[in-house]
């Protein structure tokens, strides 16, 4: 009876098997290489962009034109410096219980080179920590004394979060006569010329609404994380602003280190809290009204990659959500505009937002944590080819990977850690595009301020032992099934040798859910 059982069982799963199982899993794999595909195109035209261009300005423009030309857009503002036609600048520096960066922020805005008369720094400090509120308008209160012109502006609630905050702070008095805005978040640092050198563009070209800064590291160097971060960023920075300035005049703002036309982010409708990417929203209405963007890549400020896994995690979830949300409210927006190219709205459609926001994530985990692993099991029944698994996914990464070079040893564990990461950005993506319960989640990134700033080594030797690894559940049960099928390959299969990519994936699955990557977390 019980072999009878047995033998229909068998039956049935031999006919579920290739009426369904193979049948979905051959539909997915040609899904997965449509959207390697789109990916690898969209970074080769990236790519070859970006090369033209520097080929381009080398052919065209000695070292010595360069800094000649540096030299010029110095001069002219330096010859405007005591003119009362300079541009009155507005800094905004919003902070969320930041007791470990704020003076380092507060300390670099002040320490700007504008003139005094033309300039005010505005400190919006939504902290829910009586103890900060303290520490931050202290210190704002000692730069005043000082003779800088600083306003500390504080609110009973943290309606809109961050952009919430903006836009309360540009209703105030003082804020209304100002002509442009600076925004840097609380661990950002920027050099003294910064206003100097990133308002040159703005005061050359009416129609020129931001100019946006690139990022420099503090702590790239902390743990394997922050680099890896750094790779990740480097690319973005280096390529994917790069070229967005460049062909289309459009970008995502990054939300800091950057100057804003307070004209064009009126005319744009203002800050809106409607997605957790309020700076990416602002940066497509004001594209949509026929504003410009000009991206300076050699202007670089210093901030802090989060530095623990669960920061770094909340951050991503936001990355990831935040735009393929907007993606969804900004759709039917792009659409009906008439005051952009067809082209344009094609970049912003299909490169900006469909394939950078929501194919990348999603190819990532459906391929390598599902469709690989669920071939394994079906013992080879289902066609994979080698240009999808192998030769595609390389030259993506080596694309990737070409802006951070000191960082190449590390590629083989930083392809791994982003397809576990995958797992939370393709999930943070359908929460976006559905609108889910975790749609409009927001946790600020903890910053824990340079190391340099530790007192005295008592104080760090205590604050090392009160801090504790983080086990991640998520992340040790896919460790689990990676292995599970590493190990079905190996006993009953093996013959594409997939079981030695599933054994690495496992065990980078492993190592992040037991909280091996990245800083310790505050007990």
């Amino acid at each position: 009876m019980s072999v009878g059982l047995g033998a229909a069982a068998a039956a049935a799963w031999r006919a579920v098997r290739w009426s369904v199982v193979v049948p979905v899993l051959q539909v997915a794999v040609y899904v997965c290489a449509a959207m390697s595909l789109m990916l690898f195109l969209e970074r080769l035209y990236m790519a070859a962009v970006v090369a033209a261009l520097w080929l381009s300005r080398r052919r065209k423009r000695l070292a010595a034109d360069a800094r000649q030309r540096v030299k010029d857009d110095e001069d002219d503002l330096e010859a405007g410096v005591d003119d009362h036609r300079c541009p009155m600048v507005l800094v905004q520096i919003p902070m969320f219980n930041e007791r470990q960066v704020y003076r380092l922020s507060i300390g670099a805005a002040c320490g700007l080179s504008w003139p005094s008369e033309r300039l005010v720094i505005q400190v919006l400090d939504d902290s829910t920590d009586p103890s900060i509120r303290e520490l931050v308008e202290a210190e704002c209160a000692r730069w005043a004394r000082k003779g800088v012109r600083i306003r500390y502006e504080s609110r009973s609630n943290r309606e809109g979060y961050k952009a919430g905050a903006m836009r309360e702070g540009l209703r105030k008095p003082y804020a209304r006569c100002c002509e442009l805005v600076a925004i840097f978040d609380a661990d950002f640092q920027p050099d003294p010329d910064f206003l100097r050198r990133a308002v040159a563009p703005l005061r050359r070209d009416p129609g020129v609404a931001l100019v946006q800064a690139r990022w420099r590291f503090v702590n790239a160097d902390d743990c394997i994380l922050t680099r890896i971060q750094e790779m990740s960023l480097n690319y973005h920075f280096a390529v994917e602003q790069e070229v967005g300035s460049a062909c289309h005049a459009f970008f995502g703002f990054n939300g800091t280190a950057g100057v804003w036309r307070l004209a064009a982010l009126a005319d744009a409708g203002g800050w809106k809290e409607r997605t957790t990417v309020e700076d990416m929203d602002l940066a497509v209405r004001a594209s949509l009204r026929g504003w410009r963007f000009v991206y300076v890549g050699d202007l670089g400020v210093r901030n802090e990659l989060p530095s623990t896994f669960r920061a770094y995690r909340y951050q991503q979830h936001r990355w990831s959500c935040g735009p393929a949300n907007l993606f969804r409210k900004v759709l039917p927006e792009i659409l009906r505009s008439d005051r952009v190219s067809p082209w344009k709205k094609l970049h912003l459609l299909y490169g900006f937002f469909l394939v950078r926001k929501v194919v990348a994530h999603l190819v990532t985990f459906l391929f390598y944590c599902v469709v690989i692993p669920a071939c394994v099991l079906v013992q080879g029944d289902v066609h994979l080819p080698k240009y999808v698994a192998m030769y595609v996914p390389a030259a993506i990464t080596l694309l990737n990977a070409a802006c951070t070079p000191r960082s190449w040893h590390l590629l083989v564990f930083w392809i791994l850690f982003e397809n576990v990461m995958s797992m939370h950005r393709s999930k943070a993506a359908v929460i976006g595009l559905i609108e889910a319960s975790r749609a409009n989640e927001w946790v600020v990134t903890d910053k824990l301020g340079s190391c340099k700033q530790q007192a005295a080594p008592v104080a760090k030797k205590k604050q090392q032992q009160a801090r504790r690894r983080e086990v991640h559940v998520l992340e040790l049960a896919m460790g689990v099934c990676l292995l599970y099928c590493a190990v079905y390959d190996i006993v009953f299969f093996g013959q594409d040798h997939f079981y030695m990519y599933l054994l690495l994936q496992s065990a980078a699955a492993f190592i992040v859910g037991f909280g091996y990557v990245g800083a310790t977390a505050p007990s």
